[in-house]
């Protein structure tokens, strides 16, 4: 697949590096010198110094015959301009990053399509929808929806208190026949090892482990699971960036009691104007004298999301300190997000990523509809449209040749989630959820073209 990054920041940089592990052809754009030298010296593709709305640069990257443009930059205008003219100039398929939310929720008022642009990105809005998730599913440390809410994927560390440590996936489903979930990875504790889990895994204490579950599984997995489902209504967010903005909007047009802590003065009171039900607070979050004053101990959850990952985390941790149930900290530092387990804090959420996976599924083979990265582990989660000519259609999911690294873990059909066993099998119009090793997705592809 050919395809065309413009923009060599943070977001373009990593799926540049993200899609040159899959060998595909990929040219990057950007007018910055140090960012394009980087990105040639680093990674295995071709770079192109120059301004990407330049007729003349796109035509150099032969935008002709380009199946895809993603463009990243740091500039909302630049990439819609940079997917129209791509668009008139033969690119199939065109994506903008913007940070212009309202463009999301208005997208056929406004007519991005009609334009040339196929579709539009915010990583801020992916990681506020995130974290309105993770306080949803409080007491798991990552979640993900599919078909909204008809599955969810929700990951867990097994504590010696869940009702299955010890037993192995086929002696839990002896013991438990009436649950509604299935395990679909497992890294075990201390280790950067992923496994795909079969009958005979076992389950032990310290597992971070990820279930496909229906809406009511997810009820039956806090118990069996031995945590708490704990009431998330009081929330204090630290920083006041566009991420800050928009969960704390969010949050309290669902009844959550916020307060935004932001330490620019003008920030602050353009904040407290534009979010009248929060409780925005002018001071440095990082004092930890100004939380206890705003009563830190009776918040339910802590969300830091200022520009600088150690800060972030830093506040997360004293929070914790402070008896806080839930903790999220955005981090933009890769090597900090692979600790995401073993720091202290609940979740850690990274933009790069959050932009990668929602891309990723216009790159993948057969139809793709939605999909996501296993935080810190090298598993993907791809939800398939089973078509007539798909190899599965009619068959049973115990004949499917399946690599042994990757299993189903659900279904949805028409509209409901069905967690499968080996007698089901796929109809047209099904939706598969599919949890996969990096090395089996090229063969599991393959079955739903």
């Amino acid at each position: 697949m050919k395809i065309v990054i413009a923009g060599a920041g943070e977001v373009g940089f990593h799926l540049a590096k993200l899609l040159s592990f899959e060998s595909q052809d990929i040219t990057l754009i950007d007018v910055d010198k140090d960012s394009i030298s980087y990105a040639d010296t680093h990674l295995d593709i071709r770079t192109i110094r120059g301004d990407s709305t330049s007729i003349a640069v796109l035509k150099e990257a032969r935008i002709d015959t380009t199946d895809l443009i993603i463009a990243v930059t740091a500039s909302e205008t630049t990439n819609i301009t940079v997917c129209v003219l791509a668009k008139q100039m033969g690119a199939k398929r065109t994506i903008a990053r913007i940070s212009n939310t309202e463009f999301i929720e208005n997208q056929e008022v406004a007519g991005f399509k009609k334009f040339g642009i196929d579709e539009l990105i915010s990583p801020e809005s992916l990681a506020a929808s995130e974290i309105e998730l993770l306080l949803n599913q409080s007491a798991f440390n990552d979640s993900y929806e599919f078909e909204n809410g008809a599955l969810t994927m929700v990951g867990t560390s097994l504590s010696r208190t869940a009702s299955f440590v010890g037993k192995s996936v086929k002696e839990a489903a002896r013991i438990f026949p009436t649950l509604h979930f299935m395990p679909i990875a497992i890294q075990r504790e201390g280790t950067q090892y992923t496994l795909i889990p079969r009958g005979d895994t076992i389950f032990k204490e310290g597992d971070q482990v990820y279930f496909m579950t229906v809406k009511e599984g997810v009820e039956e997995l806090y118990k069996l699971t031995g945590k708490m489902k704990q009431e998330i209504r009081n929330v204090m967010i630290l920083g006041g960036s566009k991420i800050g903005y928009k969960t704390a909007r969010d949050l309290c047009s669902h009844n959550f009691k916020v307060k935004l802590v932001e330490k620019d003065n003008d920030k602050a009171y353009d904040l407290a104007e534009n979010l009248p039900k929060t409780l925005v607070i002018n001071g440095d979050g990082r004092n930890v004298e100004l939380l206890e004053e705003e009563n830190i101990y009776d918040m339910d959850a802590f969300i830091a999301v200022t520009g600088n990952s150690e800060t972030n985390i830093m506040s997360c941790l004293v929070a914790k300190s402070k008896s806080v149930k839930k903790t999220i900290a955005l981090v933009e530092n890769m090597d900090y997000f692979q600790l995401s387990h073993s720091i202290g804090i609940d979740t850690l959420i990274n933009k790069k990523l959050l932009a990668a996976n929602n891309i990723f599924r216009y790159i993948r083979k057969g139809d793709v509809v939605a999909m996501t990265k296993l935080n810190n582990m090298n598993a993907e989660l791809l939800e398939f449209s089973a078509k007539p000519n798909s190899k599965v259609i009619g068959k049973r999911i115990r004949d499917l040749d399946f690599p042994r690294s990757a299993t189903i873990g659900g279904i949805v059909r028409d509209g409901k989630g069905i967690i499968p066993l080996g007698e089901n099998r796929i109809e047209v119009g099904d939706r598969i959820v599919v949890c996969c090793l990096l090395r089996s997705i090229n063969k599991v592809e393959r079955m739903f073209i």
